[in-house]
C-alpha cells in the first residue's frame, strides 16, 4: 500500500484536467478528458472526483487506479464480450476504437440498497409495485443479498437527462435497442457480474452493484467506458457487512460512497456549492481506491511519476495525427 505521506506529497499534482493537440476533439466528463476522432478515442482519467452529477475536486492518484483496474477488468472479461481497448499507453491513458454507444446504462445489483431516487432500496421500501419491472421477494431488508442479481436499466445523457428509471420491457418498446440485442446485452452484463462477484469474493470484498456501458463495433456487442472500478461499483468489506448488517447499519466500503457520505455528514445534498474536501478526506478515499485495487488484482499500485502532463503526453505521440 502506498504510504499516507506519499498520497499526501501528491495532493498538489492531482490531475484535473488535460489540453492535449492532434488527437481530436475534445470534450471533457467528469472525470475523463475524452479526445474523439472520427475512428478513434483517446480516454484520459483525470483525478477528478464527483458525486451528485457534480466535480468536487480531485483525489490523488484516483486517475491511474481507475484506468488501469478497468484495464486490468478488460483483460478478465474478454472472453465473454469484445471491448474497446486498443492500447493502454500510459497508467491514465486508454486509447479505444470508436464505438456506437448504446443509450442504456446497464446497472446490474446483487443487493437492494441505495438512497438516491432510482436506487432500489428507496423504490422497494415505498411500496412501488415491480420496481424496474421486477418481482422482488416480500420481506426484505436494506443491505439484504437478492435472490439473484437484477438488471435496472436507465436512460443515458447529460446532466438532467439521464437516470430515468425503465424496466427491460420498456427498453425495448422505446426502441431504445433492438430485443435480440437487448437479451445478448442482459446475458453478458450478468455473465459479467458473477465473474466480478467471484474475484470480488476471493478478495474479501462483496461487489454490491455495478453500471456497464455497451456500444457496436462494426455491428458486434462490446463493453466500453470502465469496469468494476470504485467510481463505477459498490464494493463491501464482506467482514464489516456481515457484522453491521444484523445491526440494520451500513457497512464501509471502497468506493466513492465514501465521499457521499462525509458529503451527507457536512449537511450537503447536492444543491449549491459543496463544502471542499479536506486533505484528509482526499488521502482516506485515495487509500480505499487503491486498496480496492491491490485487493482485487493481486497486485501493488506504483504511483506513476509527477506531474502527469508531460508524461501524458509523451505516451499519446505515436497517437497525434
Amino acid at each position: 500500500m502506498v504510504s499516507e505521506q506519499i498520497i499526501r506529497d501528491a495532493i498538489p499534482h492531482a490531475l484535473l484536467r488535460t489540453d492535449l493537440t492532434g488527437l481530436g476533439e475534445r470534450y471533457q466528463g467528469k472525470v475523463r478528458d475524452n479526445y474523439l476522432s472520427d475512428d478513434r478515442r483517446v480516454l484520459v482519467a483525470t483525478d477528478r472526483i464527483s458525486a451528485f452529477d457534480r466535480v468536487l475536486g480531485a483525489i490523488p492518484f484516483k486517475g491511474q487506479v481507475l484506468n488501469q483496474l478497468s484495464a486490468w477488468w478488460f483483460e478478465q472479461t474478454a472472453d465473454l464480450v469484445g471491448n474497446h481497448i486498443e492500447a493502454v499507453p500510459d497508467p491514465n491513458v486508454t486509447v479505444a476504437r470508436n464505438a456506437d454507444t448504446l443509450p442504456v446504462e446497464v446497472v446490474v445489483r446483487g443487493y437492494i440498497t441505495g438512497v438516491t431516487d432510482t436506487a432500489l432500496w428507496t423504490l422497494y421500501s415505498a411500496g412501488v409495485e415491480r420496481p424496474y419491472g421486477l418481482d422482488l421477494p416480500e420481506g426484505l431488508r436494506k443491505n439484504d443479498k437478492l435472490p439473484e442479481a437484477v438488471i435496472t436499466p436507465t436512460t443515458k445523457g447529460g446532466p438532467g437527462e439521464h437516470d430515468e428509471r425503465l424496466s427491460s420491457a420498456e427498453v425495448v418498446e422505446k426502441g431504445l435497442v433492438e430485443p435480440a440485442l437487448w437479451a445478448q446485452v442482459c446475458e453478458v452484463a450478468l455473465e459479467i457480474f458473477r465473474r466480478g462477484q467471484a474475484v470480488a469474493e476471493r478478495a474479501g470484498l462483496i461487489l454490491v452493484d455495478t453500471k456497464y456501458e455497451f456500444g457496436l463495433i462494426d455491428g458486434q456487442l462490446c463493453l466500453i467506458d470502465e469496469v468494476h472500478t470504485p467510481d463505477s461499483s459498490r464494493y463491501w468489506i464482506r467482514e464489516l457487512w456481515e457484522q453491521n448488517h444484523p445491526l440494520g447499519k451500513s457497512p464501509e466500503g471502497l468506493d466513492k460512497e465514501y465521499v457521499r457520505r462525509w458529503l451527507a455528514s457536512q449537511g450537503y445534498k447536492g444543491e449549491g456549492q459543496s463544502p471542499p474536501l479536506p486533505p484528509d478526506v482526499k488521502v482516506e478515499l485515495a487509500r480505499r481506491y487503491i486498496s480496492a485495487f491491490e485487493r482485487l488484482t493481486g497486485t501493488t499500485f506504483a504511483p506513476a511519476p509527477q506531474p502527469a502532463a508531460e508524461r501524458i503526453a509523451a505516451a499519446l505521440a505515436p497517437f497525434r495525427r
